[in-house]
């Protein structure tokens, strides 16, 4: 399923590596996260390069809703019941000097990506609660405000408004970066070993190495695999709808978010675990409130985001691992992955410069508190349920039996296999093994996809990798 991005921007790809290289700084990933990193290098005197496995913007950039705000929901309130005033603060002006950073450097650089300014809120049904985050955002800087009307049809008590946001064409705004930067597309990285990276079209030597994959695909030394989940939302561009002017969110889980682009309002909701979306319908769901909320409009597109969750709710941002000085890391950004993706490209540039960054302690992936406990317990049970899982699971569905246009897991004289049987009938099987960490894979079926409730990896119904941690797909023998 294509996003709104993808239909309203074109680029001409950059080419692959071809042979060796040496830099000064090589960043894997071209996301916005990498793209934002190598420019801001670049401006600073570093010679870096981007490598990136398919196209830049091709991952999870091409699916958020690109909303650039430092209202992360109603954190203020709980960042200073749980880290203290001081992170708090922190968070919120690293978030929102990120927000201003977009602005300049779209300006000075005269991009053209569509970008609109525009306040932020948050919605719920609790007011006492939006007084309180509001009291608690004023105190930590920021000039919010106790809002008792908004502008769109939910039924709440209110909202919290942050002002001065702003949201943009994600693609065209990293196209635009790219154009002054060596980018390889087509260029998966298979192995890192010390400062050499190693891709199918030649090696790369360089003195500092960033991830800004996402989720980073090597395990160990970071065990990024267990301090972190990732979740998928789902999106519906909304045609027919008419026009709003701020950016809103919900307070809880089964909230919907709103924002204009062009003629479409952006509707976003129904969040799960990925890998824990058995039932699927999904996109039917969203589909219906927002016919409900705008009668007479329909979606002219819809698809999904996936989004890293760390057990604090803070990215990790910095050096990958205290034996590993010249690697570095952007990872967990939640849901929030266009200002964290320029705290990240701030924070990095500084650290591999040598320039102090007042906010790099409260970013550093090396931080561990006892209240991050129970939700690194809970996601390792997940992992346990899902590597025993491929054990002592029963297929509860035949070959015979299986219904056009779904999959399962099934047992074969060969053992489990996934199954995908196509509207015509066709047949796909693939390995149901997660090449990651051997989670057993589950179906998908509002995107036909095999995706893993361990750690997050992703597999379309023919078995080719399509998110990561992995980085093989699962084609069956």
């Amino acid at each position: 399923m294509e996003s709104i991005w993808m239909k309203t921007y074109d680029r001409k790809k950059n080419p692959a590596l071809d042979g060796d290289v040496d830099t000064e700084a090589a960043v894997i990933g071209g996301g916005i996260a990498g793209i934002l990193t190598a420019w801001r290098l670049q401006k600073a005197g570093i010679r870096a390069v981007v490598l990136e496995a398919d196209q830049i913007g091709g991952g999870q950039t091409k699916n958020t809703t690109a909303k650039i705000t430092s209202q992360h929901g109603l954190f203020c309130h709980e960042f200073i019941e749980k880290k203290g005033v001081e992170t708090a603060e922190k968070y919120l002006q690293a978030n929102q000097h990120a927000v201003e950073e977009y602005k300049r450097i779209i300006r000075e650089e005269d991009i053209d990506c569509d970008l609109t300014e525009a306040d932020a809120y948050v919605y719920s049904s609790d007011g006492e609660r939006l007084r309180q985050e509001a009291d608690a955002a004023q105190r930590l800087g920021m000039n919010a405000s106790f809002e008792s009307q908004i502008e769109i049809p939910v039924a709440c008590s209110g909202a919290v408004r942050f002002p001065d946001q702003a949201h943009f064409h994600p693609l065209k705004f990293i196209g635009a970066l790219a154009d002054h930067l060596t980018v390889y597309e087509d260029t998966p990285v298979t192995v890192v070993d010390g400062n050499h990276i190693k891709t199918p079209c030649g090696t790369v030597r360089a003195d500092k190495i960033v991830f800004a994959t996402h989720f980073p695909f090597i395990n160990f030394p970071g065990m990024y695999f267990a301090r972190m989940h990732q979740e998928r939302s789902c999106v519906a561009a909304l045609e027919g709808a008419g026009a709003i002017n701020g950016m809103y969110i919900g307070d809880r889980e089964d909230s919907l978010s709103f924002r204009q682009f062009d003629k479409y309002i952006l509707l976003g909701g129904q969040a799960y675990r990925t890998g824990e979306n058995r039932d699927g319908g999904r996109y039917e769901r969203l589909k219906a409130a927002g016919e409900t909320i705008y009668p007479g409009s329909h979606a002219a597109a819809c698809w999904s985001a996936q989004d890293c969750i760390t057990a604090d709710d803070i990215p990790f941002i910095g050096r990958y691992a205290s034996d590993r000085p010249d690697w570095f890391v952007a990872t967990g950004f939640k849901k929030w992955g266009m200002s964290s993706a320029m705290v990240a490209a701030i924070l990095l540039t500084d650290m591999i410069c040598g320039k102090e960054n007042p906010y790099a302690d409260i970013f550093a992936p090396s931080r561990f508190s006892a209240g991050e406990l129970p939700q690194i317990v809970k996601d390792s049970g997940k992992a346990v349920k899902g590597l025993t899982k491929r054990f002592f699971h029963l297929p509860d569905e035949t070959l015979s039996a299986l219904e056009r246009g779904h999959g399962a897991v099934v047992e074969t004289p060969q053992g489990k296999t996934g199954v995908y049987k196509s509207d015509e009938g066709a047949i796909f099987q693939v390995d149901i093994v997660c090449p990651h960490l051997g989670c057993e894979l589950t179906w998908n079926p509002d995107e036909r996809s095999w995706d893993c409730p361990c750690h997050g990896s992703r597999f379309d119904y023919e078995g080719n990798l399509l998110d990561g941690p992995a980085q093989e797909g699962i084609q069956h023998e």
